[in-house]
Order: structure tokens, then C-alpha cells, then sequence
């Protein structure tokens, strides 16, 4: 699968993950295991490919794509 996440973009994801994954240490209602979702933008802001997207056609990265041979 192609990079289809850009720099600002992965950026963002990869804050958001980390403060929903940090939400289970501040939290101690019985909503702080909802941070558990911090996982799914985390991993597509550090791998930079995001299946959503994909599904989407979309793309945040300025690399073009390439056109099929």
C-alpha cells in the first residue's frame, strides 16, 4: 500500500494517539478504556499509510501517485 498520509497529518494523528492512550493513567471513570482507540492513529501516523483513505481515495502526501502500467 502506498504512503497516502502527509507530514502535518501524521504529525496530528501521532499527538492524538498518544493523548488517547494516555487518557487510561489520568482518567478513573469507567470511560478511560476508550483511549485504547489512540492505537489505530498512532500506528497510521507512524507507518503513514492509512486503509481509510485507501478506501476513500484520498491522499494527504504531496508525493504523486504513480499511474498503473
Amino acid at each position: 500500500m502506498q504512503i497516502n498520509v502527509g507530514s502535518l497529518d501524521r504529525i496530528v494523528r501521532i499527538v492524538v494517539g498518544l493523548v488517547l492512550l494516555s487518557l487510561p493513567l489520568w482518567l478513573d471513570s469507567s470511560w478511560r478504556w476508550l483511549g485504547l482507540i489512540g492505537i489505530m492513529p498512532l500506528i497510521t501516523g507512524l507507518a503513514g499509510r492509512c486503509p481509510g483513505y485507501r478506501l476513500l481515495g484520498l491522499s494527504t502526501c504531496p508525493i504523486p501517485k504513480k499511474k498503473p502500467e
